[in-house]
């Protein structure tokens, strides 16, 4: 059985910064505020004059994971793009990328597993290499999350977190034994979909309904968060994760040399650095510049920690998120 191995990383971000004051324009907040309950300072948002959607932002990120693996569009084999905001409620954004960047007729494969759909994406591409099935595989995780907030107060419990962007890895085969991927873990709790939710449009509430209704007033098309009851279960069940992958390799926290959350809240990822005892250079956060970019914040944390040199050879790596399903897993990995 083969292994596979990170061989390159890229991200994107739009160029449109949107600080904590900004959103004080259309909603009743604050810097201390937002700061105090989640860490972020700004977001990036998509600027609608501009050409980036999900998917378009997607293709930036792979163009930069593919240049920087040392390979082509024509060598990749294979594509698992993860995102809760495609441009189209279907297809995907998996075949929108192997459009754009004008790849063979590969295989593309969607994962919708929100804040953990980097981690589920990794993990799938991760059986395809070691099975021998695939070489090279592109595994993007990307979200306009911009475009379906609402921001006005009434929204601000949620609005005031999200960002958009964008990154990618290229998972490549490796018979180098101990290396790479070691292990992924992945666990689902369905009884608590509706603490974080979008529950519109659905098939329950499809085409003919929204147009007979057109109920201004109806806010099931934006997100919902019970923020308490996420937090709670995020703290515990991203310690489970990391516990489990551990475990599955003989490691102990001790051994860890960068942990990659992702990016929720702030207090959250400072919550599990206490409890695992990490110092500040073991743990890389990035949400005060970004947000939560949900599938696409492991993704950016991860390729902004390796090009500031914080990640080296032979490093433990460990990848965890918690999200909306409830689904959480993590990802171990020897650099």
């Amino acid at each position: 059985m083969y292994n596979s191995k990170i061989t390159g990383l890229g991200y994107y971000v739009p160029e449109n910064v949107v600080t904590n004051n900004d959103l004080k324009e259309f909603m009743d907040t604050s810097d201390e505020w937002i700061q105090e309950r989640t860490g972020i300072k700004e977001r990036r948002w998509i600027d609608p004059k501009t050409e980036d959607t999900t998917a378009v932002m997607g293709a930036k990120a792979s163009r930069i994971a593919i240049e920087r693996a040392g390979l082509t569009k024509d060598d990749i084999d294979f594509i698992v793009f993860a995102t809760l905001s495609p441009d189209m409620y279907f297809p995907g954004g998996g075949v929108q990328v192997q459009e754009m960047l004008d790849m063979p007729t590969i295989g593309a494969l969607d994962v919708r597993n929100q804040c953990s759909g980097f981690i589920y994406a990794m993990s799938v591409a991760d059986q395809f290499i070691k099975t021998g099935m695939y070489k090279n595989i592109l595994v993007i995780g990307a979200e306009n999350h911009s475009g379906g907030l609402e921001r006005s107060t009434r929204g601000r419990g949620v609005t005031v977190i999200f960002g958009d962007g964008a990154g990618a890895a290229v998972l490549s085969r490796s018979e180098e034994k101990g290396r790479g991927i070691l292990s992924s873990h992945l666990h689902s709790e369905g009884k608590h979909a509706k603490e974080l939710v979008l529950e519109g449009p659905s098939t329950q509430r499809w085409v003919p309904e929204i147009l007979e209704k057109n109920d201004p007033e109806d806010v099931s098309y934006y997100p919902y968060m019970n923020g308490q009851f996420v937090f709670k279960h995020a703290i515990g069940r991203f310690s489970e994760a990391i516990i489990e992958g551990l475990e599955a390799n003989n490691l102990q926290k001790e051994d860890i040399d960068m942990l990659i959350p992702h990016q929720a809240n702030l207090r959250i990822a400072q919550f599990i650095q206490k409890k695992f005892q990490l110092s500040d250079d073991k743990v890389y956060n990035n949400i005060m510049k970004y947000g939560n970019t949900t599938a696409a914040s492991v993704i950016i944390a991860l390729t902004e920690a390796w090009e500031k040199g914080k990640i080296k050879d032979n490093d433990l790596v460990v990848l965890a998120a918690f999200g909306s399903g409830f689904t959480w897993g993590s990802v171990i990995i020897r650099w």
